[in-house]
């Protein structure tokens, strides 16, 4: 038997940036956490502790920072893509590299009714997030973009039901033809180009899933999921897949008996854990190949 060296790669994770725009007395904010990750011939590294094809990971973060400015931050795909290519096209050992990028937004303060040009507080019902992947140069050079958000917390007090599941000698769970679903939504979903308007693109699937998620009576979250899925697909045509993942936020009707009260579906205990988890992914079933775009994540955070 022998013992070899398997697949690898190294970086910095989390390098938080804030890039001011103060090109007009109305500044703008755009703050991300970015993580790099670089592939190629460093077997020596691991095996012989030579680290002459070695970019520091200290050097990957001061190029994220440097690039914020020479580049520009404004769409965290384009950005990513910038970051990426240069490492890929500019540092000879290396043949790949994976940007991973999330958002935090800011809006601006009301002063007086009407908003203060440079004075913000965090916002947003999400975290949007990017993952880009940059393999090869020249004519092979391929490319993979992965938009996305996560943490964006839905919640519909009826429109959903859950009845005629599998029942066992361990099953106590009641049926429900009426009850609130809640979820904490993860979703990333696949490009297949890189000519794209990252910001239009956003905002319009990010309403697409919420308005499905409002509108499509359910009988399961899984088809609420599909539902979702679907939606976005057909409104974007340059779009390979989606995959989410979505915590089922449990609300149970609380026992309000013992105090002589009727509880028609009003007072709810709201669990945080143990939850049930659904992921799933609808794609298109010509979607070109995946390549290396979801080697870290695998899809679900």
């Amino acid at each position: 038997m022998s013992i070899v060296l398997g697949p690898h790669q190294y970086g910095k994770a989390e390098n938080r940036i804030v890039r001011i725009y103060r090109d007009s007395p109305r500044h703008e904010i755009h703050d991300v956490n970015v993580s790099t990750a670089l592939r190629g011939d460093f077997d020596a590294a691991h095996l012989r502790g030579d680290q002459r094809t070695v970019l520091p990971t200290d050097t990957q973060k001061q190029t994220a920072y440097a690039y914020a400015k020479e580049k520009g931050l404004v769409s965290i795909e384009s950005y990513g893509l910038e970051l990426a290519r240069h490492f890929v096209d500019d540092v000879e050992p290396v043949s790949g590299a994976r940007i991973e990028i999330e958002e935090y937004a800011w809006e601006r303060v009301l002063v007086d009714g009407s908003d203060h040009d440079h004075t913000f507080v965090r916002k947003g019902q999400e975290i949007r997030t990017a993952a880009v992947t940059v393999e090869g140069t020249g004519s092979g050079q391929r490319e993979w973009v992965i938009g996305g958000f996560k943490d964006l917390v839905i919640l519909k007090t009826t429109g959903s039901e859950f009845h005629g599941f599998l029942e066992d000698e361990y099953t106590v769970l009641e049926p429900t033809a009426d009850r609130i679903m809640a979820t904490s939504l993860v979703a990333q979903w696949r490009f297949t180009t890189t000519e794209v308007d990252w910001e239009a693109t956003y905002a319009g699937i990010k309403q697409i899933m919420v308005s499905t998620f409002a509108t499509v009576h359910s009988l399961a979250l899984q088809q609420t999921l599909y539902e979702m899925g679907k939606a976005v697909l057909e409104a974007y045509p340059f779009l390979a897949e989606i995959r989410m993942s979505a915590p089922n936020k449990h609300h149970f009707l609380y026992d309000l008996s013992p105090f002589g009260l009727v509880n028609d579906n009003e007072v709810f205990n709201a669990d945080d854990r143990p939850y049930g988890l659904i992921q799933a992914s609808v794609l298109r079933d010509d979607a070109p190949d995946a390549g290396s775009a979801w080697t870290i994540a695998g899809g679900f955070a």
